[in-house]
């Protein structure tokens, strides 16, 4: 498969500004990211480039936040290697160990956790994703029916299923995620997680106690609805992928409006998760 690579040279702004686009950039199709001395480089598939999509992108960046880039088609490479190259283990909580398959395990923590990452997000590096795991370190989910909607690896749905959780769907829109699910519940010897890829519709007439959402502002407030219609009362939702500043006070708002209650924040170099409980 032939690859686009884009060079960000970043010439002015912040961290959370290059997370940002970063994040920005994989809504438009780009799987893999490397960080350079001056920015960073996006990957994505020749056939899924859209350059009008990364142009307008580019345009409407920030005042103050000023990038160039530039875009090359590159040789084949092997992909699962610069996976390998940028995965280091990860300690969250005191609790949980975080690995791939060629680190050596300590059995010492209460949970481990072994994902292979292919091209899909979620191997606990990211803020939201770290966030995210220690709410479930921290909360119940002994028997119950959790949601991990936009589930990436899976990690999420995997520690709740090693915290106790009778059942739990994953869901994700892209098919490398599902099967990227798949292969990492059989790493970690769990057998209660369902992946199904799709996006809101596939939770119509399905019913749960715990709601896991890692994924960006614009889709939860799109997706926030059917979440309201899909937790019990008393339920818990718990949210990440965006801005404590940006976006929390618009997703809380939306939230409440639906019978949600705020409960709790984490923040993590800007990016946020919060808690509500469904009255």
């Amino acid at each position: 498969m032939k690859y686009i690579e884009v060079i960000f040279q970043m010439l002015s702004g912040e961290e959370w500004q290059k997370d940002l686009l970063v994040s920005d950039l994989a809504d438009i199709g780009f799987d893999t990211f490397e960080d350079t001395e001056s920015g960073f480089a996006a990957y994505i598939p020749a056939a899924n480039l859209d350059l009008q999509a990364l142009e307008t992108l580019m345009l409407n960046l920030d005042e103050g936040f000023e990038v160039d880039y530039k875009v090359q088609e590159i040789e084949n490479q092997n992909w699962n290697k610069l996976w390998e190259s940028n995965f280091n283990p990860i300690e969250v909580g005191g609790q949980c160990y975080v690995r791939a398959t060629f680190h050596d395990a300590k059995p010492d923590f209460p949970y481990e956790i072994v994902i292979d990452p292919k091209m899909s997000f979620g191997t606990g590096h990211h803020q939201t994703t770290s966030m995210m795991l220690q709410y479930i370190l921290e909360n119940d989910f002994e028997g119950k029916q959790v949601l991990d909607m936009g589930c990436g690896t899976g990690i999420l749905a995997i520690l709740a299923s090693k915290k106790g959780a009778n059942a739990v769907l994953a869901v994700d829109y892209d098919e490398i995620c599902v099967d990227s699910v798949i292969e990492n519940r059989l790493l970690n010897t769990v057998d209660n997680i369902e992946a199904i890829c799709g996006s809101f519709e596939v939770l119509e007439g399905r019913i749960f106690d715990t709601i896991l959402a890692n994924i960006n502002r614009n889709i939860l407030l799109e997706q926030l609805p059917q979440y309201a219609l899909s937790i019990n009362k008393n339920g818990e939702l718990y949210l990440s992928g965006f801005y404590e500043q940006e976006d929390l006070a618009m997703l809380r708002d939306t939230a409440e409006s639906l019978g949600f209650e705020f409960i709790s924040k984490k923040v993590l170099n800007n990016w946020c998760a919060a808690k509500f409980v469904k009255r």
